[in-house]
């Protein structure tokens, strides 16, 4: 993860001047979806429950009705690989996943937000979720995001920043009154969206490092256990964005990108996990940890190949945080369970729908395209 920089401290909510609201306003718009809805089932707020169908309906009020898919990150493609662990990971986990050996996985890419047809831009949020299909029965799925912190600590701030971020039909950007009033009611907002805003985006999904954002533990075969965050960071060197233009205008443009760098071969990540030390907070996904933690480099993940989703394996998975194999449990991260029973929610709403096409298209001659 990205180390805080010396300026951060600056960016308190008394520092920000008014057209300050207005640029995090843009920030919060772009990460308005990242790690998924939030809500909990026995309810958050008082005197009127906060439930993960609240959270649900509020998505759907922002993006509108988009029938089939998820409520967030409702563009995106599959890929199917496989992830070789190095048995570096034993020393802290007993799970099957970080034995010497290779797993096969699949997951997806997409995009935070509830619009499937949405343009890809170079600063909304990309995510990457991982099912790893363990050798002893077991299923560990992981969904991580391109940011280095998650802009909010509970599922109030969430549902608030969804509303916040809403664009102005006039505009088509977040109101600033309605952004400086959210700020102001979530304090650390302000302190992680400048985090954020401060980590320059990269070119493509292929070049992308995507992070846990929220803290788990990690359980060894002694019952020694150690608080962890993860990140898949990209083998490639990033790159900077190309700039959209009359040239280069297509809608799908990080999507088929993917496709053409697949197609030349495979892509991978290594899975590095940030060791956590007495004191680093585990539930609160806003704050990062100091930069001199140790990151213990535990295996290496392979991107074959990549498929729409109409084709793909990754469509009618939940790619629910909590599912987690033995030697790997959640923290006192009250987004975890939050985030479950939400994306429970999403999931339910969508197989009771219509199947939709993929947002995303392959060419239909694309090498690699299917595993």
């Amino acid at each position: 993860m990205p180390a805080q920089t010396p300026d951060s401290a600056r960016y308190g909510l008394g520092a920000l001047r008014q057209t300050s609201w207005l640029n995090l306003g843009i920030v919060v718009a772009a990460v308005a979806g990242t790690a998924g809805a939030f809500a909990y089932a026995g309810g958050w707020i008082a005197p009127q429950r906060l439930s993960q169908g609240r959270i649900i309906d509020r998505f759907e009020q922002v993006n509108g009705q988009h029938p089939g898919f998820r409520r967030n990150h409702a563009k995106g493609l599959c890929f199917a690989g496989w992830f070789d662990g190095n048995g570096e990971g034993e020393r802290l986990s007993k799970a099957a996943v970080f034995r010497a050996e290779r797993t096969p996985v699949f997951g997806r890419f997409a995009l935070a937000g509830g619009q499937p047809y949405q343009a890809d831009m170079a600063a909304t949020v990309r995510s990457m979720a991982v099912n790893f299909a363990l050798a002893d029965g077991e299923i560990w799925r992981t969904g991580m995001n391109n940011i280095p912190v998650f802009p909010v600590r509970d599922a109030a701030g969430f549902y608030d920043q969804l509303a916040a971020s809403k664009p102005d039909p006039a505009t088509g950007k977040p109101d600033p009154a309605r952004m400086s009033a959210f700020l102001a009611a979530h304090t650390e907002a302000g302190r992680a969206l400048a985090l954020i805003k401060a980590q320059a985006p990269t070119a493509g999904f292929a070049d992308a490092s995507y992070n846990s954002l929220n803290a788990f533990r990690f359980v060894a075969a002694s019952g020694a256990s150690t608080p962890v965050r993860w990140s898949m960071v990209a083998d490639e060197p990033p790159q900077a964005p190309q700039p959209a233009s009359a040239g280069n205008a297509d809608p799908n443009r990080l999507f088929d990108a993917l496709e053409t760098r697949v197609e030349r071969g495979p892509v991978r990540w290594h899975l590095l996990v940030t060791v956590g030390q007495p004191g680093d907070p585990t539930a609160d996904a806003t704050v990062p940890w100091p930069a001199n933690r140790e990151r213990l480099d535990v295996g290496i993940l392979t991107v074959k190949s990549v498929q729409d989703e109409a084709e793909g394996d990754c469509r009618d998975v939940n790619f629910d945080p909590l599912l987690l194999p033995d030697g790997i449990q959640p923290s006192d991260d009250p987004l975890l369970s939050v985030r479950s029973a939400a994306y429970s929610e999403s999931f339910t709403r969508r197989a009771g729908e219509p199947k939709s096409p993929s947002a995303i298209q392959l060419s239909a001659n694309a090498g690699g395209a299917r595993p």
